[in-house]
């Protein structure tokens, strides 16, 4: 008779693993809160300021690139090649790219608007199918691409602030519909941001194989970022915009250096690295579900709940079929060998365009 006793041993390998990822688990739901966080004051600076966004990103790059330099030293250690070097620096272009535009749909579409359209890079997914021929799956990705869609057309609709959500529209008089629906010609602007976000995050994958080499080239992307932001940031400093003044806010400049882009990058690199958790995918999208709620509540904004769940469920879902042939990779080369730890790493890293 067969013993049972390698099946007790698998199951009970998985509970200490997963009491050893909770400690991680906490650190990227509190990572990711505080990046929420440093979104809304962002927000919250901007609309009562009316200062250039361009300006102001460029204002928290600069720090932010120094910082980064300063911890990674990207000139010390094994010396970085033109085929590391050169695509790290034209991602610090897409990166620039990334920022304006990110910036300019958190200015007019808000912040839950702008924080969800960054998960559009999921279409990715949609593009390594058609790309890479594999017919087998195209159909399901397409479902998630209008499942996305549709979230993002309902949240364009107002469908997750309370004066223009269906749910409490039918007791509210259109007099206190203060804020003018913004129509998917709007959401655009973020919704590119989000597929930009996603390609450089696929660049950067791509060129590093190893997480220390990793943080390294993502200091020079940042930097290189901040180098294309200048002549747009002067530009907007002396014809672009009707006033030049940047008045200063301790706690938005800061939450955003420190916590919108330098803790951010760290907290996402442990749960892609530790939790293989990719920042387009429902948990990750889950996670900020949560903290936007909180935040919603805290600086008392026009928010319908049940609104933003309907919207939040259908991108999740989109979400899911998106990268279903991506997260079915991952799983086969988590249970494969142990022993070949090393290498299963590296095919994730490498897989054909991941969100």
């Amino acid at each position: 008779m067969m013993s049972p006793k390698p099946l007790s041993e698998g199951r009970g390998s998985s509970s200490p693993a997963n009491i050893r990822h909770t400690p991680l688990q906490i650190i990227h739901i509190i990572g990711n809160f505080m990046r929420i966080w440093s979104v809304y004051s962002m927000y919250r600076y901007l609309s009562q300021t009316g200062a250039s966004v361009v300006l102001f990103i460029f204002s928290c790059l600069v720090p932010s690139s120094i910082l980064f330099l300063v911890l990674q030293k990207p000139w010390k250690g094994r010396p970085l090649s033109n085929v590391q070097v050169v695509p790290s620096v034209i991602n610090g272009g897409i990166t620039a790219l990334y920022f304006i535009l990110w910036g300019k749909g958190l200015k007019s579409c808000g912040p839950v608007r702008a924080i969800l359209a960054e998960y559009a890079g999921a279409v990715l997914g949609v593009l390594s199918a058609v790309l890479y021929g594999r017919r087998g799956n195209i159909w399901k990705k397409v479902g998630g691409l209008i499942a996305m869609v549709a979230s993002f057309y309902f949240l364009s609709q107002g469908w997750a602030m309370a004066t223009y959500s269906p749910f409490y529209i039918l007791f509210l008089d259109t007099e206190d519909q203060t804020e003018q629906v913004l129509g998917m010609k709007e959401m655009v602007v973020p919704i590119l941001a989000g597929i930009l976000s996603a390609l450089r995050r696929v660049i950067a994958r791509r060129v590093s194989l190893k997480n220390q080499l990793k943080r390294r080239l993502h200091a020079i992307t940042i930097a290189s970022a901040t180098c294309f932001l200048f002549p747009v940031a002067m530009w907007d400093m002396i014809i672009g915009s009707n006033s030049v003044e940047l008045p200063f806010s301790a706690w938005a400049f800061s939450s955003t250096i420190l916590f919108g882009i330098i803790l951010i990058f760290y907290v996402d690199s442990i749960a892609e690295e530790r939790l293989h958790m990719v920042f387009s995918s429902p948990k990750h999208l889950m996670v900020a579900g949560g903290c936007i709620v909180v935040m919603e509540i805290v600086y008392k904004m026009d928010f319908s709940l049940p609104g933003f769940l309907i919207c939040s469920t259908i991108l999740g879902f989109g979400i899911y079929e998106a990268t279903s042939l991506e997260r079915a990779r991952k799983d086969s080369l988590q249970n494969s060998d142990p022993s070949n730890g090393m290498f299963e790493e590296d095919q994730i890293q490498m897989s054909s365009l991941p969100t």
